[in-house]
């Protein structure tokens, strides 16, 4: 019964997840390509379409193939791979399960566009005052990064609830 509990809670996240931002880079992709930036509350939020070959802020983007398919694709798949064991199998906590599934189905999303799309994957976000800026990011990267933050915040605040015991 705990797995088939743990089981629907981790599919039903990594489908959210893998929805929202297989939808939002098809809308990008119709909506921003060849277009000029939108730019929403006095710039502080921009909508620009690129396509990113790399990781993060383009890392990685002239690599070698082997290098990006061990880096982008084998190591990645790895790891959600047994995130996704794990969520079903091994937590026994649902609300970490939860973030853990946010944060894989983030990593899955551009897991998949960089299989599918030959390590292209589109980023159309970006955030800042100023010069003082986010990179071009995407839904799965924000999957990723707000998992984690809660991930490690929930960690934290589990960690340090009272030990409430009764004295004799």
């Amino acid at each position: 019964m705990k797995n088939r509990t743990f089981l629907n809670v981790t599919v039903a996240v990594l489908l959210i997840n893998l929805l929202a931002d297989r939808i939002s880079k098809i809308a990008a992709t119709a909506f921003l390509k060849d277009r000029e930036v939108f730019s929403f509350l006095f710039g502080s939020f921009k909508m620009i379409y690129v396509e990113n070959t790399g990781a993060f802020l383009s890392l990685g983007s002239h690599w070698p193939a082997p290098l990006k398919y061990a880096v982008f694709i084998i190591i990645p798949a790895a790891f959600c791979f047994y995130g996704i064991y794990y969520c079903i199998i091994k937590c026994t906590d649902i609300k970490m399960a939860v973030l853990l599934s946010t944060i894989i189905g983030g990593g899955l999303g551009n897991l998949i566009d960089r299989v599918i799309f030959d390590f292209k994957v589109v980023d159309f976000l970006n955030f800042g005052i100023g010069n003082l800026r986010t990179g071009v990011l995407n839904i799965a990267d924000l999957s990723v990064t707000f998992g984690a933050i809660l991930l490690i915040a929930y960690d934290l605040l589990k960690g340090r609830k009272p030990d409430i015991t009764e004295e004799e």
